[in-house]
């Protein structure tokens, strides 16, 4: 397998630590997106939306975190990422959904680009959005997970899944743009327990050959 990444891509962090979750090899492949190497031919021709991640499994191509993750489920169902039970993936995957629905896609690149060349925000007022929605965003999560005795040492249950590959990017992307956090306490103790394990820690954005 082959994965296009790039190292601060929150979304390419999800599938990096999908993959060593089930203890999977892969050939790292990056495309910075900060120099655009994502809007190169080469890369569009294999990438229509020009984002990453990007999986290549022999002749298969993926695009779509959550579709690579819940791909990788199928393919290689050991250990599992979601819970056997129907209501318990439904939870698992609303958790996974709250995060790379409902906050990354309000803060990545392209719109904090958007913000500061089109609408011409300064970089206080960008930084502004980013906190507000991230914030927000993860306090939803917070009453997600505490309300609900289905919660355990991760996001659902005593091993981690789709939900906690979703959580940890976003708190090292919230601690980037100095985000509040002490807001959310549930939330910081299952990303502690999750960077205590080596798929999370190993494959951290400053850990990647293109950091």
């Amino acid at each position: 397998m082959e994965l296009y990444n790039y190292f601060r891509s929150s979304a390419s962090y999800r599938v990096r630590i999908a993959l060593a979750l089930k203890g999977l090899e892969y050939a790292y492949q990056p495309v910075h997106l900060n120099q655009n190497e994502q809007f190169k031919e080469s890369y569009a021709a294999v990438s229509a939306a020009r984002l990453v991640p990007l999986l290549k499994d022999g002749d298969t191509v993926l695009t779509q975190s959550l579709a690579i993750v819940e791909y990788l489920e199928e393919m290689h169902p050991e250990p599992p990422l979601l819970p056997r039970d129907a209501a318990g993936r439904a939870r698992v995957r609303a958790l996974a959904l709250d995060i790379a629905c409902e906050i990354h896609p309000l803060n990545n690149l392209r719109v904090l680009r958007y913000l500061v060349h089109d609408l011409k925000l300064s970089d206080d007022d960008k930084n502004r959005w980013y906190r507000h929605w991230v914030e927000t965003g993860l306090e939803t999560v917070e009453r997600q997970l505490a309300g609900d005795p289905r919660g355990g040492r991760y996001c659902h249950g005593d091993s981690p899944g789709m939900a906690d590959l979703c959580l940890v990017p976003q708190i090292f992307n919230a601690r980037r743009f100095d985000c509040r956090l002490d807001h959310v306490p549930t939330v910081m103790r299952v990303f502690e327990a999750c960077m205590a394990l080596d798929a999370f820690e190993q494959t951290r954005p400053e850990n990647c050959p293109d950091a």
